[in-house]
């Protein structure tokens, strides 16, 4: 007793020295110390990881309440809980899929064939998101004991409802889970998680079924009734304890050091120290959203993301992190963006069940993350069934390695089509070839002749976001740069085409109707066109799919800068295909040369073209952004909205010092719009409107792209902002943005979305039909 008096005592002295570089240390000490002396929590471990490094851990109040008192300590064991679920079931889950052992959207009758009679369209993602339609829990009674007998009632036991449909927390999923593992690889559960993940990772002290010898360091839960006892190295779970300890939902104990080591190893991408247990790719899949796309909860496969289990998340761990709870009282949170963890181990079933850690749990995690500079605007994730994107996230289906644009189309070719004439080449920072060439630089080292430079709204470099953009020279051609968005026109001058004898377009557009980009393109082409010029359009991908076709078409009358042709917000065709039915339709008679990309279907998102992202504008930063802006940008004239500009994620939230964050937020989740989910935010931009001030407002989050529709998007939040901020949108200020009087007067009188979306049919009907003999791609 005194070697482990002592080397508490030394774990305590190496958390004082982490705590100060821990500035929250004082406040979740209090916090903690305020729940033992509440009578809340007998007694608590915490410890704070981030960067790679600890940098905070504590023991609170007492281990053991009766028979008698003993002091918390560091190397406390603790009845983990539901947490089995997420450090044993999981990641065996994992390595069996990794092993190609198993596959999610499989039904479970292909690995348990006598599971509900062998008829069940329930799949393994359906257990492992909780949205399989099964009971909660087992039923106790009559008593039953034994692991087979378990498992025999819960393969019979009858679902409650379709798979796919509702969100039901249960164990159920994760005993036949246990139970798969233990047929697939010929262990149980225990062994496999042992031999695979505890010792590899040094969790020593992580096991089902602990020995006698770690009695004394085990944290006691509720008193049996059997026994008049607490329970002392048996698990807590009734159904587990049947079953002999060892399940796929409940029976694993641990320590917040070995906990530690579980969350490290997840943020560090699958190793710690050199031990490799999984691929990047197979974290990032598990821990991003994998529930079916029209539901408001978000969980991964075994972990949680956003449901009514995640108050351990806090108010500033962002959207995109994950973790667990156990109901013994044990919590983990394991935040990637800002690579922190939050381990709290306690055993509030000691000596009774009965009180909640909600909001315990919330506050320090609100307080950890604060202390550590995390914010929640922060987040860029998108999940879309077996496809998952964001900053540095896999894609299980591999970009494609022969995605060519227009450009590098050409330039295989040497430029031939280019060779012996003056060329003027309209473009900015994203006319980059394959492999990150210029294509000013490029033409010039073969020889081509190009004798001006081109540049659209934010100049040549993209960098600008003002109003006007004043003619420039590019410094590593020396090229003359015309500005094409200048204070006294849009247009290129005639003047401007005296030395020229063929202009060249080759800039990345968004897909959107009032990204000005595609105007620029046309209107440069109507001034080709009257000097006889012929007009090359490098053809680049459509980002956003050319597949969608979204929102209100623009009104004859409305046509502007930001919108010069009759097409809906969300057009979903290329540059190349829009300068041919513009040709087309309007008979400008250009001599127009498309050149077509080369491996580029109409389904493909950008981030299947293995093409490099660059920012189009200053203000949209990521795929993401691109999808949401056609919806969130038809209300951004609006004078007194944001729209996140001067934030360093704008399109991706909006908000007003009107707006209630919380409100907005649960009236658009109400709503049930596929493919998203809005968040209460707080942010601070510093610029654009509001700069300087901090507002309230909502932050979207994809959670299914393929299902998404921005158009609806953008009218729900305008439903929202009439319906509880009556008189707060100047909608007249967004008609060039919006571009139809009869939408416009729609979301002016409130009309549901869906009404004002079934008839806008008719007319996107009749755009696909226009467009069908233009198109390039299939």
């Amino acid at each position: 007793m005194r070697i482990l008096a002592a080397l508490s005592c030394a774990l305590l002295w190496v958390a004082s020295l982490h705590g100060q570089t821990f500035s929250g240390a004082a406040a979740v000490d209090q916090q903690m110390e305020r729940a033992v002396e509440d009578g809340l929590i007998p007694g608590a471990v915490v410890v704070i990881g981030h960067n790679g490094q600890i940098v905070y851990q504590k023991a609170y109040g007492s281990r053991a309440l009766i028979p008698r008192r003993e002091p918390m300590t560091l190397d406390t064991i603790f009845d983990a809980a539901s947490l089995t679920k997420v450090i044993a079931t999981t990641p065996s889950i994992m390595r069996l899929f990794e092993q190609g052992q198993i596959r999610l959207n499989d039904p479970v009758t292909k690995y348990l064939p006598e599971f509900q009679g062998g008829h069940s369209d329930i799949t393994i993602r359906n257990l492992m998101t909780h949205f399989s339609g099964l009971r909660p829990d087992l039923d106790l009674k009559p008593a039953w004991s034994g692991y087979e007998t378990g498992i025999q009632r819960a393969l019979a036991d009858k679902p409650a409802g379709p798979p796919g449909v509702r969100f039901v927390y249960s164990d159920i999923n994760f005993i036949l889970l246990g139970e798969i593992v233990h047929r697939l690889s010929g262990k149980m559960l225990n062994e496999y998680a042992s031999e695979n993940f505890y010792q590899p990772l040094g969790m020593r002290e992580t096991t089902f079924l602990p020995a006698a010898s770690l009695r004394p360091r085990i944290a006691p839960t509720e008193i049996n009734p059997m026994t008049g006892q607490p329970l002392r190295g048996e698990v807590h779970d009734d159904t587990a304890r049947y079953m002999g300890g060892v399940a796929g939902h409940a029976g694993v104990f641990t320590t917040a050091a070995d906990l530690a080591k579980f969350a490290q190893m997840m943020l560090d991408g699958g190793q710690i120290n050199g031990v490799r247990l999984f691929s990047p790719s197979t974290v990032e899949k598990f821990t991003t959203p994998q529930s079916p796309p029209d539901q408001p909860i978000l969980r991964g496969l075994g972990w949680d993301i956003d449901s009514p289990y995640s108050s351990n998340r806090g108010e500033l761990f962002p959207i995109g992190s994950y973790g667990h709870t156990g109901f013994t009282g044990t919590s983990v949170w394991i935040d990637p963006f800002s690579h922190s963890y939050l381990i709290i181990l306690t055993n509030v079933v000691h000596p009774h069940r009965g009180h909640s850690l909600t909001s315990l749990r919330s506050r320090v995690a609100t307080l950890v993350a604060a202390s550590l500079g995390v914010t929640a605007p922060g987040v860029k994730l998108t999940s879309y069934n077996d496809t998952i994107v964001g900053p540095g996230l896999h894609r299980e289906v591999d970009p494609k390695d022969e995605v060519l644009t227009g450009l590098d189309v050409l330039a295989e070719n040497n430029f031939a089509a280019l060779r012996g004439k003056r060329i003027g080449l309209i473009t900015n920072q994203t006319g980059l070839s394959r492999d990150g060439k210029r294509n000013v630089d490029l033409m010039l080292a073969a020889g081509v002749r190009v004798t001006a430079l081109f540049s659209p709204e934010h100049g040549i470099n993209g960098a600008e976001d003002r109003e006007h953009i004043s003619d420039a020279k590019d410094s590593a051609s020396g090229l003359p740069v015309f500005s094409l968005y200048n204070a006294s026109s849009r247009r290129i001058q005639t003047e401007m085409l005296d030395n020229i004898d063929i202009l060249v377009f080759d800039i990345q557009d968004v897909g959107a109707r009032f990204y000005t980009y595609s105007c620029t393109m046309l209107y440069s082409m109507e001034e080709a066109a009257r000097k006889h010029l012929p007009f090359f359009v490098l053809d680049r991908p459509n980002p956003i799919t050319g597949t969608h076709v979204e929102g209100p078409m623009l009104d004859p009358d409305l046509e502007s800068f930001t919108g010069c042709f009759e097409i809906p917000v969300q057009h979903g065709m290329t540059l190349g295909e829009l300068a041919g039915m513009a040709n087309g339709e309007r008979k400008l008679g250009a001599d127009l040369h498309v050149v077509e990309m080369r491996g580029w279907s109409r389904g493909d998102w950008f981030d299947a073209t293995g093409l490099p992202w660059v920012d189009p504008s200053p203000n949209l930063r990521s795929l993401n952004a691109a999808i949401l802006y056609p919806g969130l940008a038809m209300l951004e004239a609006s004078p007194n909205y944001s729209v996140g500009r001067g934030t360093d994620s704008p399109f991706e939230l909006l908000g007003a010092d009107w707006i209630r964050g919380r409100e907005l937020a649960g009236f658009l989740n109400g709503r049930f719009i596929p493919g998203v989910r809005a968040y209460p935010v707080r942010f601070r931009p510093s610029a654009s409107n509001f700069s300087g001030k901090t507002i309230e407002g909502v932050r979207f989050v994809l959670t299914n792209r393929d299902t998404f529709d921005s158009a609806r998007l953008g009218l729900e939040v305008a439903y929202a902002l009439s319906k509880l901020y009556p008189g707060k949108i100047a909608w007249q200020n967004n008609r060039f943005l919006i571009g139809n009087h009869e939408v416009i007067k729609a979301m002016q009188d409130g009309a549901d979305p869906r009404d004002v979306l079934q008839k806008m049919q008719d007319s996107i009907g009749r755009f696909v039909e226009r467009r069908e003999k233009y198109l390039l791609y299939r």
